[in-house]
């Protein structure tokens, strides 16, 4: 009897050490989950690089020309397709502009972009505009509108894709380089559906 005692004191012992041992060991991973999704301060100011910076310059100027384009259409296009697609790319793009100034803001970077000097003037390689471009765009109405429209547009378009696609390979912070991705497939779909309407046109 007193053997059988002892045996049950023994497991009881052993039983409650594992179960201690457990929770010690759950609240020790527990703890370092918790510390590994919190980074520093200085972690989080050291997750984006100099391409970062510019490449949200740079496209929110970008996508500020192309706002002030979809603009355009209201009132110079009777096409509803043109027209949805106008209201698509504002609704898209306008947003996209509040979170880079966000990302600028919590960077400590100014908004203003000093690396694409000739932007205002139309710049190989981004699809920008000239001023002298869109003075013309304005004067235009009807099926004429819609077609320039529609080619600038796609140049523009082309311009984006290739700053993110080159963001994609340079940049560091993750979500810019989310952003970056989207902007390359939301807008070769749209590159697509102007091609199609300008052939249809």
């Amino acid at each position: 009897m007193r053997k059988s005692l002892i045996v049950s004191g023994v497991a009881a012992v052993a039983l409650v050490t594992g179960c201690s041992s457990g929770s010690s060991d759950m609240t020790g991973m527990q703890h370092n989950s918790s510390t590994a999704s919190t980074p520093s301060a200085g972690q989080q100011a050291a997750d984006r690089n100099e391409h970062d910076v510019t490449f949200a310059q740079d496209m929110i100027q970008h996508h500020q020309q192309a706002l002030d384009m979809a603009k355009m259409v209201p009132g110079r296009s009777t096409n509803a397709k043109v027209l949805d697609l106008a209201k698509r790319i504002e609704g898209a793009q306008d947003p996209e502009i509040k979170t880079m100034t966000e990302w600028l803001s919590k960077w400590g970077a100014s908004s203003t972009s000093s690396s694409m000097p000739g932007m205002n003037h139309g710049s190989m390689g981004t699809g920008m505009m000239t001023a002298e471009e869109m003075a013309k765009l304005g004067q235009l109405k009807g099926a004429e509108f819609d077609r320039m429209w529609m080619e600038m547009m796609t140049k523009h378009h082309q311009g984006a894709i290739e700053m993110a696609k080159t963001h994609l390979e340079k940049g560091s912070n993750a979500d810019s380089k989310k952003l970056a991705q989207e902007i390359i497939t939301a807008q070769q779909a749209e590159i697509t559906e102007m091609q199609d309407l300008l052939k249809q046109g």
